[in-house]
């Protein structure tokens, strides 16, 4: 029997998109492994900084993994590369004016690192240290200034900025826009959206076609978080995709102040062309450094992919599969076409 063709044809779409979630976000039945495998790497860690009198107030659980948006595969280039990061936060208290400098503590928490862990590869960023192991699982050793409050800490950047945060809070942040998205007919869910948005972000960047080199992930979470609050999400990924796409296209090319009330009422003051402001910390513009060409240069990205996924809507409501393949490619890349007709 044939399809009604007054009725679109959303489930395949739906389907492919789903299949492709699962595909980049972490398997499920390894999350325990890995937090058992997290809590032995804290241990190790803490033990070498109480020998050398490096005081450990806490090691909160952050980032990715704890919000479960993170992914399990990344593309390099045109490749798509296994690897997945969890980041793993000390809260320190500094007894020395050394101690407090993000330099002394990097190189403190790498030889921690390499006492501990002698035959894992070790890899130094911006604010961390990062021990890769051969399974392609990586920890971010991060280290965090104490304050009075348990639940706020002080990042340390590279540039010697001092920046006040909270680990607990930013984990709050995402989760309760899950679980508001669980509440919701249909089976979209807000950390799977993020997923989604971090796969083109990193597909885009692959490309090498513009002058953006980096978007930090913690963008792409409050872009979506934005999206989320004014739009909530539909009943399927290609709805949600669209409408996403749209908002958050409107809102850069416009310029549009995105802030949050979620940890205090008082909306911060736009003083630049285009603020993106941490719910924990109002003061922190994320894009304050931004130039206009990268800001206009995103809002492109994000046009496109919503002029794409439309096509892609239309093109599987018309039962044309190989069209709306071919939109969705050129916004998730190759690996869409390859990794959306069954489970991983």
């Amino acid at each position: 029997m044939s399809r009604d063709p007054s009725k679109p044809n959303k489930t395949e779409l739906h389907r492919k998109l789903t299949n492709f979630v699962r595909w980049i976000a972490p398997e499920p039945e390894k999350e325990d492994e890995i937090r058992t495998r997290a809590e032995n790497v804290r241990t190790a860690i803490k033990n070498k900084a109480s020998d050398d009198k490096l005081v450990v107030k806490s090691t909160p659980n952050s980032g990715s993994f704890a919000t479960r948006t993170g992914l399990r595969r990344h593309m390099r280039g045109t490749s798509e590369v296994e690897g997945q990061d969890v980041d793993l936060p000390f809260v320190v208290a500094p007894v020395t004016k050394d101690d407090e400098k993000l330099t002394s503590l990097l190189s403190r928490f790498e030889r921690y690192a390499k006492a501990s862990y002698p035959d894992t590869k070790r890899e130094p960023t911006k604010s961390s240290v990062r021990l890769m192991f051969e399974d392609k699982l990586n920890f971010d050793l991060v280290p965090l200034l104490a304050t009075a409050d348990s639940e706020r800490q002080i990042l340390i950047r590279a540039d010697g900025e001092r920046r006040e945060t909270s680990v607990q809070k930013h984990v709050e942040f995402v989760r309760k826009r899950t679980a508001a998205s669980n509440e919701i007919k249909g089976v979209v869910k807000f950390n799977e959206m993020v997923r989604l948005l971090k796969w083109f972000r990193c597909y885009r960047l692959s490309l090498e076609t513009g002058t953006l080199t980096d978007v930090p992930s913690f963008l792409i979470n409050l872009l979506a978080a934005h999206a989320f609050d004014a739009r909530g999400v539909k009943a399927t990924y290609g709805e949600t995709l669209v409408d996403w796409f749209g908002h958050i296209a409107r809102v850069i090319r416009l310029q549009q102040q995105v802030a949050f009330t979620d940890f205090s009422k008082t909306m911060p003051a736009k003083a630049v062309a285009w603020s993106v402001h941490d719910p924990v910390n109002g003061d922190n513009n994320v894009v304050a450094k931004w130039t206009q060409l990268e800001i206009e240069e995103l809002a492109e990205w994000f046009e496109e992919a919503r002029d794409e996924m439309l096509n892609a809507v239309v093109a599987f409501d018309d039962d044309r599969v190989g069209d709306g393949m071919d939109a969705l490619v050129t916004i998730f890349g190759n690996a869409i076409r390859h990794h959306s007709e069954s489970e991983p």
